[in-house]
């Protein structure tokens, strides 16, 4: 479990494929401070298992599904992504519920720069758009954001100076793919209702 709350930019050292899948290799200090082999750590918003920890960072294994269905598949060496460790038992929970199984990959369609923070519209996969609520959560690369705007294909957020700085959206450009999970209580709730066409 995590909060969507960014510890820090890592780097993609390299990524190697083999039978449809991937070994993935990134450079990090803050989160592998106290990472230790088949610990879960957040990257992009996708939870992966840590394999291997070196002075540098660490690897994780990507299965093809991970890849296929998130934007992991196209990272290259160079790479800036959002780093997050699993939520300690006891920790703050200042973002909300995140799990790091990304629903789906949405487009950045606009940007709109403000005095001191950005405006920015995320579509959206049609399946996914039932589950994202005006002022509710969504996240987005793994950071924990507050819905601004709810429309039928995307959704829009409003991006603070420290969410800029601190985040790998701060780089994003109309065009750029980006991972999704909607809120899980809302899944949730749809399930429990039968409606909606949940299966």
């Amino acid at each position: 479990m995590f909060t969507g709350l960014i510890e820090e930019v890592g780097t993609v050292r390299g990524r190697t494929d083999a039978d449809g899948a991937a070994v993935l290799s990134v450079a990090a200090t803050t989160v592998t401070t106290d990472l230790r082999e088949g610990d879960s750590v957040a990257v992009a918003g996708v939870c992966l298992t840590v394999t291997a920890l070196d002075g540098a960072g660490f690897t994780a294994d990507v299965m093809p599904e991970t890849l296929r269905r998130t934007t992991l598949g196209t990272l290259t060496p160079g790479r800036g992504v959002n780093l997050e460790r699993a939520l300690a038992a006891g920790g703050r929970l200042g973002g909300h519920l995140v799990q790091g199984h990304v629903d789906g990959v949405g487009t950045v369609h606009a940007r709109r720069p403000g005095p001191r923070w950005d405006e920015v519209d995320v579509s959206v996969p049609a399946p996914l758009a039932r589950y994202v609520a005006e002022k509710g959560s969504v996240t987005v690369e793994g950071v924990s954001l507050t819905v601004t705007a709810a429309r039928e294909d995307s959704f829009g957020v409003a991006l603070i100076p420290t969410t800029l700085g601190a985040t790998t959206l701060g780089t994003l450009a109309v065009g750029d793919p980006v991972n999704l999970e909607v809120d899980v209580l809302a899944k949730y709730v749809e399930r429990l209702l039968g409606v909606g066409g949940a299966s």
